[in-house]
């Protein structure tokens, strides 16, 4: 059984097509090639999917990095 940060972290690797080694505190939008609308959509999707969550529109546009949505999910009663 996997734990949220390993539920986390695969819906991560799955988006970006990364090793879950790339996964630090400098993932994120201005950092990553390729994160664009279409990968942060992609990302916030699986990640509602996953958590049976339903992010409002300011979580999902503050969805921009790799902390940040666990800190997202951790507010929205996750624990990771």
């Amino acid at each position: 059984i996997m734990t949220n940060l390993e539920k986390y972290n695969a819906i991560f690797c799955d988006v970006f097509n990364v090793s879950v080694d790339a996964l630090d505190d400098d993932f994120c939008k201005e950092n990553v090639d390729g994160w664009d609308s279409i990968k942060q959509f992609s990302l916030t999707t699986a990640i509602e999917d996953e958590f049976d969550l339903l992010l409002d529109p300011e979580g999902m546009i503050a969805f921009t990095s790799y902390e940040g949505g666990k800190k997202i999910l951790v507010k929205n009663g996750i624990g990771l």
